[in-house]
C-alpha cells in the first residue's frame, strides 16, 4: 500500500509541476486526469474481481469467491467514488457545469458506484446466508455488465465527456510525457488496490473466524 501511494503520489506531483499543456482543453483544469482516469481504470479492475467472485460462488460455491466479491465490492466503492467526486471538479472548471445528466458514460459509471454502495452496505446489514449471498453475487454480475457499456459509451454515445484518447483512432493521441506520468499513476493505484485487497481479504477471513467461533460458544 504505502508503495502504491508513493508512486501515485509521484505521479500526481509529476502531473501538476512536469506534464505540459494539453491540446483541446483550457488552462490546467485537465491535470485531474492524473488522479480521475486510472482511478476509473482501477475500479474497473475491481468490478473485474467482483465479477470473478460471484461467478465462483455461483458456479462452485466457492467460499474464497465470497470473500473475493466482498472485497471487490468495498474497492469497488472506494474508486468508484474517488471517480464521481473527480468528475465534477474537472466538469465544473472544463463545462460549466459539475454534471450532464445527457451524457451516457456518466450516468451509467454513477448506476456502476451505487450497485458497489449497496453492495457494501447490505452485506454489513443482512444476515449471512446463502439466499443473501445469491442475491449480493447477482447483483454483482449484473453490476459488471455496465463496465463494457460504460468503456464504449463515448465510442459510441458521444455527448460532453471526452473521447478516448488512448485507441481512439485519428481522434485519439496524447502528448508522451502526459502518457507516461498517466500510466505511472495508474500503475501506482493498481499496486495501492492489489494492498489495499491483501489487507481486506485478511479482515475478512478473520470476521468469520469470529463467526465462526461465536456460533460454537452459543
Amino acid at each position: 500500500m504505502l508503495v502504491g501511494l508513493l508512486i501515485a503520489g509521484s505521479a500526481l506531483v509529476l502531473g501538476f509541476l512536469v506534464a505540459p499543456d494539453a491540446k483541446g482543453f483550457e488552462g490546467d483544469s485537465y491535470r485531474i486526469i492524473f488522479w480521475h482516469v486510472p482511478a476509473a481504470w482501477t475500479s474497473f479492475l475491481t468490478f473485474g474481481m467482483l465479477f470473478v467472485g460471484s461467478l465462483a460462488w455461483f458456479w462452485k460455491r466457492s467460499e474464497w469467491g465470497w470473500i473475493l466479491a466482498g472485497v471487490a465490492a468495498e474497492l469497488s466503492l472506494l474508486y468508484g467514488l474517488m471517480v464521481v467526486t473527480s468528475g465534477p471538479i474537472w466538469g465544473a472548471a472544463e463545462w460549466g457545469t459539475p454534471w450532464d445528466w445527457t451524457d451516457t458514460r456518466l450516468n451509467t459509471y454513477a448506476v456502476l458506484s451505487a450497485i458497489a454502495l449497496f453492495l457494501v452496505l447490505s452485506r454489513r446489514s443482512q444476515p449471512d446466508t446463502p439466499e443473501y449471498r445469491d442475491v449480493f453475487c447477482g447483483i454483482g454480475l449484473f453490476g459488471f455488465l455496465l463496465v463494457p457499456l460504460t468503456y464504449m459509451a463515448t465510442r459510441w454515445w458521444q455527448e460532453r465527456h471526452p473521447g478516448p484518447v488512448i485507441g481512439g483512432g485519428e481522434d485519439g493521441g496524447v502528448d508522451a510525457v502526459i502518457l507516461q506520468i498517466w500510466l505511472l499513476a495508474f500503475i501506482g493505484m493498481v499496486i495501492l488496490m492489489i494492498g489495499q485487497a491483501m489487507v481486506s481479504w485478511e479482515v475478512q477471513k478473520s470476521e468469520q473466524r469470529l463467526a465462526e467461533l461465536q456460533l460454537r460458544l452459543d
